[in-house]
């Protein structure tokens, strides 16, 4: 076992976890609970920048706050833009069925200058029993 992964596991286990909490619509939030989304995409915003691997995150359901769902971050992704990570990932990753499709929907969350501005990110993600 090389020394980074030797560090990264005693960061890991000595790091205390944090839960943070994300809102979504109806359709994606069910995605997540029938385990055919696993990668949320993001804007690397601040509120993002705190978030790291072995986190949880508990999804509200904005149309029905008192649906949530916790899950835990296996992994994050960092991009330019949001074309960049739909296109190293098959869209099922993101609950979608085209990239061309994905880019149209989070294009009405996130304009291109505010992906310019801070970046992206695509949260691996798992359900916790």
């Amino acid at each position: 076992m090389n020394k980074f992964i030797i560090l990264y596991l005693y960061i890991n286990k000595n790091k205390k976890m944090t839960t943070h909490q994300m809102k979504l619509t109806a359709e994606p939030f069910s995605k997540i609970e029938d385990g055919k989304k696993i990668i949320e995409s993001r804007l690397y915003d601040e509120k993002r920048k705190q978030i790291n691997i072995g986190d949880n995150i508990d999804f509200v359901c904005v149309e029905n706050p008192s649906k949530k769902i916790l899950t835990r971050v296996k992994a994050i992704y960092r991009y330019k833009l949001f074309n960049e990570l739909f296109s190293d990932f098959p869209p099922q990753y993101f609950g979608g069925k085209s990239k061309e499709e994905l880019l149209e929907e989070i294009e009405t969350f996130y304009s291109k200058e505010e992906q310019q501005k801070y970046g992206v990110i695509g949260l691996m993600i798992e359900l916790v029993k």
